[in-house]
């Protein structure tokens, strides 16, 4: 740990003396936790999930692995299992998006987009293929591709091996690219790159 104990490991071993310290925890992760949970579920249910993880973290502090110095995997893990015990939610809202072509989570995907009408039937497809997915591979995909985490940390965040992670990722990629094959090139790349890209 670091002299100046500014990790998230510190914070939480701070705050099993000094509860009021797991806020610091709060500030640094829940923008970009209510941001997955959103893009995952709408906003309504973001603020619940966001609110559901950090609680859930607080109450089980006591469990982290004080060896990891960043709590984002393991709050990542938390929000992914709230997000599980919302399945139906979320399948019901890709399947929506996938008849509708419209997305307001997903706004800023197409900013870059040459033709609205186009790209509103990539979001579709792409609606689609994520409601096709297993929970496991979905989990894996949406951590990879909207929270941003390494191999490792989707390991960690879900608490399997690694190559379970990849097997999942070759699959659910594999599965996107089948179901957006006859969407336009750049579109797909504008969209979700680390979502259909190899490796």
């Amino acid at each position: 740990m670091t002299g100046a104990r500014s990790d998230d490991a510190a914070v939480i071993a701070e705050s099993l003396e000094r509860p009021e310290r797991f806020s610091e925890l709060y500030r640094r992760h829940a923008r970009d936790i209510h941001q997955y949970a959103a893009r995952r579920l709408g906003d309504a249910a973001a603020d619940d999930i966001t609110a559901d993880t950090f609680l859930s973290a607080f109450r089980t502090r006591t469990r982290y692995d004080p060896e990891r110095p960043s709590a984002k995997p393991w709050l990542y893990g938390i929000a992914a299992n709230l997000i599980g015990k919302h399945r139906r939610s979320e399948v019901r809202a890709l399947r929506a998006l996938a008849r509708t072509g419209q997305d307001p989570v997903a706004e800023s995907w197409v900013d870059r987009a040459d033709s609205r009408v186009v790209a509103q039937s990539v979001h579709a497809g792409l609606a689609a293929a994520l409601a096709g997915l297993s929970a496991g591979d979905r989990h894996v995909l949406l951590l990879v591709a909207w929270a941003d985490l390494t191999y490792q940390e989707v390991a960690d965040a879900l608490s399997i091996p690694i190559g379970t992670v990849r097997s999942r990722l070759n699959r659910a990629r594999r599965k996107v690219r089948a179901s957006l094959s006859d969407a336009h090139p750049s579109l797909i790349a504008d969209i979700a790159p680390e979502a259909i890209s190899h490796g």
